[in-house]
């Protein structure tokens, strides 16, 4: 199984359309958002996924949360306020926006961490467990723009760079 991880996108929709562009290109299973999606039109546009959505608010998310969250279930997109534990391909996966969440988290369950909010890209083993941020993504750090994918058989993240 291959998930499409984003985040911080910043409401900066040209990026948001290359990024589905991207993730239907390599047939990821399913999609997670580590929050800042920031406006709901962003979300308008992740309609365009070929995969499920799902994922977290992020702190710049606060402001239009009704919003988001009145979209994002309108479009059958599922969102929570962090953290979200999922369990697929036999893998327990742990997502927040702010890696400082992390710390009232009891981790060693987990096998995969996503995060994002630092818009740096992040990639640790500690043991089995993967700790993942794709980094940068709303345009602003010119020429850094990525988003990842994270293949749940391996246990390995690779950035698509844009």
């Amino acid at each position: 199984m291959r998930i499409g991880i984003v985040s911080d996108t910043h409401n900066h929709r040209p990026n948001v359309a290359r990024i589905v562009e991207l993730f239907n290109g390599a047939s990821v299973d399913r999609v997670i958002h580590t929050g800042d999606i920031t406006q709901a039109r962003t979300l308008e546009i992740f309609a365009g996924l070929d995969a499920p959505l799902l994922g977290v608010f992020g702190n710049n998310d606060l402001g239009e949360l009704p919003s988001l969250a009145a979209t994002a279930s309108a479009l059958g997109f599922h969102f929570v306020d962090p953290p979200l534990r999922l369990v697929w391909h036999g893998r327990r996966i742990l997502v927040v926006h702010d890696p400082l969440d992390l710390e009232a988290e009891a981790l060693d369950e987990i096998d995969l961490v996503l995060h994002g909010h630092t818009h740096r890209h992040r990639l640790e083993r500690d043991g089995g467990r993967l700790t993942f941020n794709p980094g940068e993504c709303a345009g602003h750090m010119a020429g850094l723009n990525a988003v990842g994918i994270v293949d749940l058989d391996r246990l390995a993240a690779e950035l698509l760079h844009f």
